[in-house]
């Protein structure tokens, strides 16, 4: 019965969309009914999958794009929109349109010549003609450093508020570390620490820093989050990064991403994808540099740096947003203008919806003009970074008489990782704008340290009073 009575209220709009054509109509919205369940309350939050009533979101299209959607006698308030606010294109109402009236919730891409795969509708991911469309748009608004300003105030605006830390770190205990096993190595040194965070969540990570002593007093202090390839931080092609720049005098930070590594013991592999991941990964970004910047005077505040490949690059790019003293940044294979991760520790909360549409490339120019390098490659959705999101980028830092201080490392015929190639542009570019040594640049010289040795709790023992489900941290933040 209530299929029905949903069929029977469907039916003007989808008449008005698709024409008079019953027996059509009617298996498209029994498709529909499959496909997307209507939930009794909307969240919009990953939660609930971003999702609002659909007469709610024609009201806003009519008002953003100032016209008139007729939708007498079609009950809109009875059908919830999943990524409802997602299916906006701010350049476009047709296609905007396209998005929400869609009925089987599918689209169509093009793999490659001949070859075409139907997926359902993902509100992360965009093809890069929505991306070029998107960019121009987002150009048209600003044509002087002035119009700029005044659009990336209203960015990180609404990135801090929708993020909405301030109770997260409100509830955070003190910063006492739990200090693990030393490694001294050919000119570094590996320790690694468990930080208590929220009361009983630890996030555990290392600390990679030269043994030598270099010219200056003060260090230069680069924070890594880590990505979402097998292995986590503890992969050999993260090690080698972070112990190289350490030998070339930086002090290099890692952590595990939450429900990863040290952290799968508390909460479990699954709490990853929860609808809190992306708080509890920014809440640790926070306060481990946070911990570092105030517990040590060897610190250059002049030289502060973040950098991370794929998911880590969402996570160097939100702390750099939230936290006004990184100086620099090295986002690696990641922040394009049609792809915002769709994991929800990268997309779980909508920061790419900030000042009316955004999108994670002109996220990352808000950091102008500070010297920032892209590192993209041929074989994964970077692919369109020199033609795309690095001339946005170029233009921004343009407003600033600074375009010298943006740059993009393209490496056409090399896959989605962190290799070689991208870890050498990754030190000269730290090398240069924090006058590390690079003579020291010598993967030969790093040791690679099999898991247990960078784990703090491989044992698989906790602190007492250590938080041991989801479940328990789920009361700790329902509580925030």
């Amino acid at each position: 019965m209530l299929l029905r009575s949903m069929m029977r209220s469907c039916m003007p709009l989808m008449r008005f969309f698709l024409g008079s054509n019953e027996v059509v109509m009617r298996r498209l919205l029994a498709l529909l009914w499959c496909l997307l369940p209507f939930v009794a309350v909307a969240q919009n939050d990953f939660r609930g999958r971003f999702s609002r009533p659909l007469s709610e979101v024609i009201s806003d299209v009519a008002r953003r794009f100032d016209v008139r959607i007729d939708c007498r006698g079609f009950q809109a308030d009875t059908v919830v929109l999943r990524y409802a606010d997602f299916r906006v294109r701010p350049y476009s109402l047709e296609q905007t349109l396209d998005n929400i009236c869609q009925p089987t919730d599918m689209k169509w891409s093009e793999r490659k010549k001949g070859v075409y795969r139907i997926k359902p509708y993902e509100y992360h991911r965009r093809t890069v003609a929505d991306g070029e469309q998107l960019l121009a748009w987002l150009s048209s608004l600003c044509a002087n450093r002035e119009q700029w300003e005044s659009r990336r105030e209203v960015l990180r605006q609404d990135v801090r508020e929708v993020m909405n830390m301030e109770p997260w770190l409100a509830a955070c205990v003190e910063r006492e570390p739990i200090w693990g096993a030393e490694h001294r190595q050919n000119g570094y040194r590996v320790r690694n620490f468990a930080l208590e965070t929220l009361p009983g969540l630890y996030v555990s990570g290392s600390i990679y820093e030269p043994t030598k002593r270099g010219r200056e007093e003060s260090r230069s202090l680069i924070i890594a989050p880590s990505g979402h390839w097998e292995g986590g931080r503890l992969r050999s092609d993260h090690q080698y990064f972070m112990a190289t720049l350490a030998r070339m005098g930086a002090v290099v930070v890692d952590y595990d991403i939450f429900g990863w590594g040290d952290s799968e013991l508390q909460v479990g592999k699954q709490a990853h994808a929860a609808y809190y991941g992306m708080q509890v990964q920014a809440l640790w970004s926070l306060v481990v540099t946070d911990w570092i910047l105030e517990s040590r005077d060897d610190i250059d505040p002049q030289r502060v740096g973040v950098t991370g490949g794929s998911g880590g690059a969402t996570h160097a790019l939100l702390l750099a947003l939230l936290d006004d003293r990184f100086t620099a940044a090295a986002p690696m294979v990641h922040l394009v203008s049609h792809f915002d991760g769709g994991c929800p520790c990268e997309s779980g909360v909508a920061v790419s919806l900030a000042g009316g549409g955004s999108c994670m490339t002109e996220l990352l120019a808000t950091l102008a003009p500070r010297p920032v390098l892209t590192i993209s490659d041929g074989g994964d959705w970077t692919r369109s970074y020199p033609e795309l999101e690095y001339p946005f980028l170029q233009r921004v830092w343009r407003f600033y008489d600074s375009e010298d201080k943006v740059r993009n490392a393209h490496f056409g015929d090399e896959k989605h990782d962190v290799g070689e190639s991208k870890r050498k542009a990754l030190y000269e570019f730290f090398g240069e704008v924090f006058s590390l040594n690079v003579s020291e640049i010598d993967e030969s010289k790093v040791e690679i340290l099999p898991d247990e040795e960078l784990r703090m709790f491989s044992d698989g023992v906790l602190p007492e009073g250590a938080i041991r489900s989801a479940e328990e941290l789920e009361s700790v933040i329902e509580n925030l």
